[in-house]
């Protein structure tokens, strides 16, 4: 675990593309607790130590996640998300070219809960909730392009199904349509920052989370986007 920004209200780490933010049927152990210990040591705090969940990312996703500190932090980080005052920016890699080298994607979709899974359509349909997001192809090796996408909306799995729709699943995404895993087990797709008004300094805070280090791919990708 990685602190990228901490203060008395907030807190903001990198996951990695193994963990879970919040506990589930695995039962392993979630970021959220990994953190209330790391806070509880730090401030030696006698009791339980709160820790709100503003946010989730997919399992095998990486990248920055932010918590509250305090209820009031929460209750107020909760209502910028709802509102969608906090910008969320994402790096997808992808081995197929998009057609465009920028565009605003918007889809209407399904979620298929019993196979964990939503699918994107051109048009209105049945359950569906329209999905909006904006990508730029910000670099590109002799096989990989570095996507940055900006969310709009916070539809399940929507970035991977929106790019898979396009023809550019995710590399490491078999779920959505890549053609093979990645050594890690996750996706590459990375959190890669969040800015946001702070809900008590008000102050803005950009949050950086670097790309992960058990790929070199990442590490290249980022260099050619002079980053």
């Amino acid at each position: 675990m990685k602190v990228l920004y901490e203060d008395n209200h907030l807190i903001a780490v990198t996951k990695t593309s193994s963990e879970i933010v919040q506990g589930d049927k695995t039962g392993d152990e979630p970021l959220s607790e990994s953190i209330k210990a790391y806070l509880k040591i730090k401030y030696n705090k006698p009791g339980d130590v709160f820790l709100g969940v503003t946010h989730r990312l997919d399992r095998p996703v990486s990248g920055v996640v932010l918590f509250a500190r305090t209820s009031k932090a929460l209750t107020r980080l909760n209502e910028l998300f709802r509102t969608r005052e906090v910008k969320k920016v994402y790096w997808a890699i992808v081995k197929n070219t998009p057609a465009q080298t920028e565009a605003r994607l918007v889809h209407h979709i399904v979620r298929n809960e019993k196979q964990n899974k939503s699918f994107a359509y051109d048009k209105p349909v049945k359950d569906s909730k329209e999905a909006a997001l904006s990508y730029r192809l910000i670099a590109h090796s002799d096989r990989y392009n570095l996507l940055e996408i900006q969310l709009e909306t916070g539809r399940h799995h929507q970035i991977r199904c929106q790019l898979a729709k396009i023809g550019c699943p995710i590399k490491g995404d078999l779920k959505y349509g890549f053609d093979r895993s990645n050594p890690n087990g996750g996706i590459s797709l990375h959190a890669r920052r969040i800015e946001f008004i702070h809900p008590v300094t008000k102050e803005t805070l950009t949050i950086v989370a670097p790309v992960p280090e058990d790929d070199p791919l990442w590490k290249t990708m980022e260099k050619l986007a002079g980053e």
